[in-house]
């Protein structure tokens, strides 16, 4: 059996503050870590439905987003897809409605993915700034440790590139 292809996809808006987390976590990851072949970071932004095809491919797809869950800012979510399709009502993702829409198209395509969401509860998603919220940059390095064991769990891997950097995630 050949490796399991590991989707690793950051979503957001970088210009809406915290909204922005997933895309800069697949920036430091892919800057910090180099990893297995069957593992591809990819930048959605707000990609919605044009990420069908990267989505159909994947085995296993890693969703890292701002996830609005009544919860205090800063507090971190592992949440597999199914709970997000229960509560789309509640609009616990910016990007939930559209991921919804992807994936169900991916089934129909007899193709959709395992998935899980890593997320984090956002402070302020409000127009407009570079820059998340302290309380967001305060839980990055640990959204992204939890993205590094959700890659490991689904059997990829990775290696820090430069291993002397005493910020290292892992």
């Amino acid at each position: 059996m050949s490796e399991k292809r590991i989707l690793v996809l950051g979503v957001g808006n970088v210009l809406l503050k915290d909204e922005g987390v997933g895309v800069k976590v697949i920036e430091t990851l892919g800057s910090e870590y180099a990893f297995s072949s069957n593992v591809e970071l990819m930048d959605g932004g707000t990609l919605g439905l044009r990420l069908l095809d990267p989505i159909c491919d994947a085995d296993f797809l890693i969703v890292v987003d701002a996830v609005l869950n009544g919860g205090t800012p800063g507090t971190l979510y592992r949440l597999p897809v199914s709970e997000i399709e229960k509560r789309v009502t509640f609009k616990n993702s910016l990007h939930q409605l559209d991921l919804v829409e992807t994936l169900a198209y991916a089934e129909i395509l007899g193709r959709r993915p395992d998935a899980v969401i890593i997320g984090v509860e956002p402070e302020d998603i409000s127009p407009w700034g570079l820059e998340m919220t302290d309380v967001v940059k305060a839980a990055f390095r640990e959204i992204c440790s939890k993205v590094l064991e959700e890659i490991e769990r689904a059997g990829g891997s990775f290696r820090r590139i430069n291993p002397d950097d005493l910020s290292s995630v892992k």
